[in-house]
């Protein structure tokens, strides 16, 4: 797995601590308030976990599984739910935790979802990586991690064919893994 790893973007220590600071801005943005995140599966589930313990404010937490990638290494351009309902989230402040904000595809459809079917008080976005580049879809992260480049990037939770998510730090895979002249294994 290692050797697919083109260079490492981001280790453990750095996005940890870069957690402890984002912790502190949700903290600030929700005290006194009835917070519920909402991790998006299964690319979120580590920095969800991660970020959840260093905020200490009661909370409840819930998952949505959707899916643009369905395989690929670029958005498909279709949002897939998994699940038939929605959290109760009315009258909740949402933040909803994803694990890379690129399109906006997937983020957008959950946030008109959310707005559409369940009626919380608020949502907002928090990712780990941010791409810097043009997104189909206005919108941006309220709580943001890592700007990054437009680089195909695994591991801390973020995967290629469902593999490289237990790597402990952010790197970016060579392009001959995804591209069919190397295998992912």
């Amino acid at each position: 797995m290692l050797d697919d790893i083109e260079r490492i973007l981001f280790q453990e220590e750095t996005i940890l601590r870069r957690l402890d600071a984002l912790a502190r801005e949700v903290t600030e943005a929700y005290r006194g308030k009835e917070l519920v995140v909402i991790a998006v599966l299964n690319g979120s589930l580590i920095f969800t976990a991660d970020l959840m313990r260093r905020i200490p404010l009661p909370l409840q937490l819930d998952c949505l599984s959707v899916a643009s990638y369905h395989g690929g290494v670029e958005s498909s351009g279709f949002v897939t739910f998994d699940q038939v309902s929605l959290p109760n989230v009315k009258g909740k402040h949402v933040l909803i935790v994803d694990d890379i904000l690129d399109t906006g595809r997937t983020l957008h459809a959950i946030g008109e979802r959310l707005r559409a079917e369940a009626a919380p008080a608020s949502i907002r976005i928090c990712v780990l990586l941010r791409k810097e580049k043009q997104r189909v879809e206005s919108l941006e992260a309220d709580f943001v991690g890592f700007d990054i480049g437009d680089e195909f990037v695994v591991g801390y939770g973020l995967d290629y064919a469902e593999r490289y998510r237990n790597l402990p730090f952010v790197g970016v895979l060579r392009k001959e893994v995804f591209s069919g002249r190397l295998g992912p294994d």
